[in-house]
């Protein structure tokens, strides 16, 4: 039977703000946030691979040497049935439906094109707003007719490949890149588990060098404001002229630096899309 790694941490208030620094940097997949009646506060990551749990606990303990953490392990049956209570129907737009594999036959969302995302450790099963929001633009830009069977995607930081799996099932096809191991691992399994065809949707590891001197009628980075800032010049240069942008992983705080970014390199304000306090840019077409 498979098993479930899962590091515990529990930090003080005062270390808040330096654990959740690591966590977004090393584990931007996601993890369990829970604050403790003792004002501390208890962070759970969970993964297959237990050496990625040791290395993330090294560096907490370089980080932040007064966390304390441990590691420990679940059956699969635990996990499951954890993921079952939490994993509830997603819908984005009016185009989407993210599912887990057990409601794949459900008949509740008609109309709606399903997405099915085995609840792993990579980021991306659209209970995340960012997550939500791109799917949202998406849907959005396929029902304006911006976005049209036969056109051409990169989706930058796959993550889980939702957003590429949901694209490739409105008739796009394209490239997912993400530079966590893990994460491509899991966008290759939904890709099966969704019947996605490896031509329409490749995916490999790697950022936006990988694609250098190529052009796509949509690009979609859902990563984070610092290297959407750092790779503005490159993810620009991928956007083929007429197409669109969305980005997103961007607190809303952060937008207007991102865009200030994306303006330098010639492109005009963004539409922005709030969710709480995250926040979508969106260039509808791309001159």
């Amino acid at each position: 039977m498979k098993t479930i790694h899962r590091l515990e941490i529990v930090v003080a208030e005062s270390d808040y703000d330096c654990t959740t620094g690591l966590l977004a940097l090393e584990a931007s997949f996601g993890w369990e946030e829970q604050s403790l009646p003792t004002g501390e506060t208890r962070f759970r990551v969970h993964c297959e691979q237990k050496d990625f749990l040791e290395r993330l606990q090294r560096l907490l303990k370089q980080a932040v040497p007064a966390a304390e953490s441990a590691l420990s392990e679940l059956e699969e049956t635990d996990w499951l049935a954890a993921w079952r209570q939490f994993f509830t129907p997603v819908c984005c737009g009016k185009q989407f439906v993210v599912l887990p594999p057990w409601l794949a036959d459900t008949p509740d969302f008609p109309g709606r094109t399903p997405i099915l995302i085995e609840p792993k450790s990579a980021f991306g099963t659209g209970h995340h707003a960012t997550t939500a929001l791109c799917l949202r633009v998406v849907s959005d830009l396929l029902e304006a007719g911006r976005l049209q069977a036969g056109q051409h995607f990169l989706d930058l930081g796959t993550g889980s490949g939702v957003l590429g799996i949901g694209c490739c099932k409105s008739g796009l096809t394209g490239e997912g890149l993400d530079i966590d191991p893990l994460a491509v691992d899991n966008a290759l399994e939904n890709r099966v588990l969704n019947a996605v065809a490896p031509e329409n949707f490749t995916v490999a590891e790697g950022s936006i060098g990988a694609v250098a001197g190529k052009r796509f009628d949509l690009v979609l980075a859902n990563i984070l404001a610092r290297p959407l800032t750092e790779m503005a010049a490159d993810i620009v240069r991928a956007c083929r002229p007429g197409g669109c942008l969305v980005l997103s992983g961007l607190l809303e705080i952060q937008a207007d630096g991102v865009a200030a970014a994306y303006r330098a390199q010639g492109l005009p304000e963004p539409r922005r899309i709030i969710d709480g306090e995250w926040a979508a840019l969106v260039w509808d077409s791309i001159n």
